[in-house]
C-alpha cells in the first residue's frame, strides 16, 4: 500500500484546513497516529492508518507562547530547522512556541527546577538545563551554534545579562527578549502591587533597557508589545535584537513611543471592555 506524508494525510482527511495547519498540529503533539503521538510532519504512513487530532484548549503550555508567537510574526523571524536557546524557560511557553514553529532543537535554561511542562521535558528536541543561572553559564555548555535566543526572565534586569547574551551570540544570531518594566524601572516608579501603569515610565524603561543591550553589542532593530499582560496586569514589550556586526540600523525613539502608545491603546481598551 502507498505511504504518504503525515501532514498530507491529516489535511486530505479534513482534520486540518491546510497542510501548514496540519504541520503545526503535528509538531504541537496534537496528532495521534494509531493511538500514539506523532511529531514529524514528513514521516510517511500507510494511507489507511487511523489518525486522530486532539486539540488542546490552549495552544501553548503557558501564556508565554502567545507572547513569543506575536514577536515571531511581527518581526518576521523564521525559526524552522534552527537551534534555539530559551533563557528563563520556566513552564515552557517560549520553548513550546519555538517547537511548534519548527525549531530543530531548544536548550531550555532556567534557574528553577521542575517547572518545565512534562510534554516538553520528554521531547527529544529539548535539552533541559535546570538549576542553571544563565549569568554564570559557560559558552562551552552548549555545543551548538545558536541561531535564535529568546529571553523571558523575572526579578532581574536584562542589563545584568546583556554581556552574557552577547557572548552566546554569533553574527547571524537573532534574539527576542521580553521586556518587563516592573523589573526594570526603579522602585520609585513601580506602583502598588508591583504594577507599572504610566506610559512615560514604559518609554523611559524601554529606552534604558534597549540602550544597555546596544552597549553590549546587541542592536535593537524592532519592538512590539505583548498581546497579553503579565500575571498582575503589567504591560510588557518584546524587542528583536541582532549582533552589531550584522550592520542593522537601531530602532528609533519614535518607534518606541509608538509601541508604548499602541500597547496602552490595545490592552487598556481590552481591560475596559472586560470591566
Amino acid at each position: 500500500m502507498a505511504r504518504e506524508r503525515l501532514d498530507k494525510l491529516v489535511a486530505e482527511r479534513g482534520l486540518a484546513a491546510s497542510r501548514e495547519e496540519a504541520r503545526r498540529l503535528i509538531m504541537a503533539g496534537e496528532v495521534l497516529v494509531d493511538g500514539s503521538p506523532a511529531t514529524k510532519p514528513g514521516t510517511r504512513y500507510p494511507a489507511d492508518i487511523p489518525i486522530e487530532v486532539v486539540r488542546r484548549t490552549s495552544r501553548y503550555v503557558s501564556r508565554g507562547g502567545q507572547k513569543l508567537e506575536r514577536a515571531l510574526e511581527v518581526f518576521e523571524v523564521d525559526v524552522e530547522n534552527r537551534v534555539a536557546m530559551d533563557v528563563g524557560s520556566s513552564t515552557g511557553g517560549f520553548t513550546d512556541c519555538l517547537l511548534q514553529r519548527g525549531a530543530r532543537h531548544v536548550y531550555a535554561v532556567d534557574v528553577g527546577r521542575g517547572q518545565l511542562a512534562w510534554s516538553l521535558r520528554c521531547d527529544p528536541r529539548v535539552t533541559v538545563m535546570e538549576r542553571t543561572n544563565f549569568r554564570y553559564l559557560q559558552r562551552t555548555a552548549i555545543p551548538d551554534p545558536l541561531d535564535v535566543i529568546t529571553v523571558d526572565v523575572s526579578f532581574i534586569s536584562l542589563s545584568k545579562i546583556a554581556g552574557k547574551l552577547r557572548e552566546f551570540s554569533s553574527p547571524d544570531t537573532e534574539l527576542i527578549v521580553l521586556v518587563k518594566p516592573q523589573f526594570e524601572a526603579g522602585p520609585q516608579r513601580v506602583g502598588k502591587k508591583g504594577v507599572v501603569k504610566d506610559s512615560r515610565t514604559h518609554i523611559d524603561t524601554m529606552v534604558a533597557v534597549l540602550g544597555s543591550l546596544e552597549e553590549a553589542g546587541l542592536v535593537p532593530v524592532a519592538v512590539t508589545h505583548s498581546p497579553v499582560t503579565g500575571p498582575k496586569g503589567n504591560i510588557e514589550f518584546l524587542a528583536h535584537l541582532k549582533p552589531r556586526e550584522a550592520g542593522c540600523k537601531p530602532v528609533a525613539a519614535g518607534d518606541i513611543e509608538r509601541c508604548v502608545a499602541a500597547a496602552h491603546s490595545d490592552l487598556l481598551a481590552e481591560r475596559r471592555e472586560q470591566a
